[in-house]
């Protein structure tokens, strides 16, 4: 029985090693997610008399994750300028358009055909669906700063595609709760207006919330009360848009967009304090998923696994391909595209929510979607660190990266 006294001290020694990772992190000049997952992974296949060592109860996990989220987000969002958005939202929005389309048809066939043991179509277009987005977090760390159009096309899609890759999942688990395996074409259409009042209501929320926060914010700082007032913001943003039937994701990113390229008195400071409080709480989510990995994993599901991050790839290749066939963009520009396809906090969320609803065989879902994200993480990161192989030495980002 978990006691809130326990729970405290786990908070504390994850948010310690949470630290100490981040700084390895810095000194290798990569994202730290990498670290925070698999240490959880160990962490999770610790156990005592049988059981593991480290359990949350998972009303704590779900509210952990979508607070964590939210700040993530709005972070990730405010740190995106509108020239940027101006000048490849619309390549961006086509791009993630397309590739969530091809994954939802194309990876979800193959991940029945991989994974035979997987007998539910609606659960592969989940599993599909948690890998169709890039995480925002991850992306905007390695490529702050940058001035080369592909890594600002990285940076709008990590944005971009954020609230689909966390609604899309919702509704297909509702479908599928709701009609079963028939029932396709009238379970689709039955979707749609649920899906416009999510999309409408969600920019809504964000333009309204964000619209007076901005306003208060101009006439009335305050070195104390402030930071607090950004923070209330996001959070009323993402509530207030769900009540409402809409995406609070969307929401948050709205009001990160609106706040991070409109004048506010000591906008760095204010954005410093809610990059501090999102890094709490993604160190939080991050080891939280990773006990959700039970070793040892099979090697036979493993080698699978691999294969599928394969077709994954050529699926992000050809949407890829597709979209920027008239932007001149380099065979090495695109291969560089389709490498940072890394996983992060928006799919740790997913998968810790979608693990607390007791789906009978959604198992190998979980596993599979941990094992992607690592896999993504560890290819993203590689083709960092080479950069120069794909994009020209003039084309390189100005600075380095700081880690957040």
């Amino acid at each position: 029985m978990e006691t809130p006294l326990l729970i405290l001290t786990y908070i504390g020694v994850f948010l310690l090693l949470g630290i100490v990772l981040t700084g390895i992190a810095q000194r290798l000049r990569i994202a730290n997610v990498l670290f925070l997952l698999l240490v959880g992974v160990a962490i999770g296949n610790m156990t005592y008399a049988g059981a593991p060592v480290v359990t949350f109860p998972p009303l704590f996990l779900t509210s952990i994750a979508l607070l964590a989220l939210v700040m993530i987000v709005f972070d990730s969002s405010a740190g995106l300028k509108i020239h940027a958005v101006r000048a490849y939202g619309m390549i961006a929005l086509k791009l993630s358009m397309t590739f969530a389309l091809f994954c939802l048809v194309f990876l979800s066939i193959a991940t029945m055909l991989v994974f035979p043991e997987i007998t539910t179509i609606f659960f592969a277009l989940i599993f599909a669906a948690f890998m169709c987005g890039t995480d925002t977090a991850v992306v905007l760390f390695m490529f702050k700063g940058s001035t080369n159009r592909v890594l600002e096309l990285l940076e709008v899609e990590s944005v971009v595609n954020d609230p689909p890759v966390v609604l899309i999942p919702f509704i297909i688990l509702d479908v599928y709760r709701n009609f079963g395996d028939g029932l396709w074409s009238s379970a689709v259409v039955s979707q749609l207006g649920p899906l416009l009042q999510q999309i409408v209501a969600g920019v809504g929320a964000g333009v309204v919330v964000g619209s007076i926060i901005l306003y208060v914010l101009k006439k009335a700082y305050s070195e104390t009360l402030s930071p607090l007032a950004l923070i209330t913001a996001a959070l009323l943003t993402y509530t207030l848009a769900e009540h409402l039937g809409g995406n609070g994701v969307l929401a948050v990113a709205i009001m990160g967009v609106l706040f991070g390229n409109f004048y506010v008195k000591e906008k760095g400071l204010l954005i410093d304090i809610s990059s501090f409080f999102a890094n709490g709480l993604e160190i939080l989510v991050m080891i939280s998923a990773g006990l959700l990995v039970r070793l040892p994993i099979d090697s036979a599901f493993v080698v699978r696994s691999l294969i599928l991050f394969v077709i994954f790839l050529v699926i992000r290749y050809v949407a890829v391909t597709i979209i920027v066939r008239n932007e001149r963009f380099t065979l090495r520009e695109r291969l560089f595209m389709t490498f940072n396809v890394q996983k992060g906090v928006a799919v740790a969320v997913l998968v810790l929510t979608f693990s607390t609803f007791a789906l009978a065989g959604f198992e190998p879902i979980v596993s599979l979607s941990l094992l992607f994200m690592i896999y993504s993480i560890i290819l993203a990161t590689l083709a960092s660190k080479f950069i120069h192989l794909f994009i020209t030495p003039a084309q390189e980002p100005k600075k380095e990266a700081k880690l957040k």
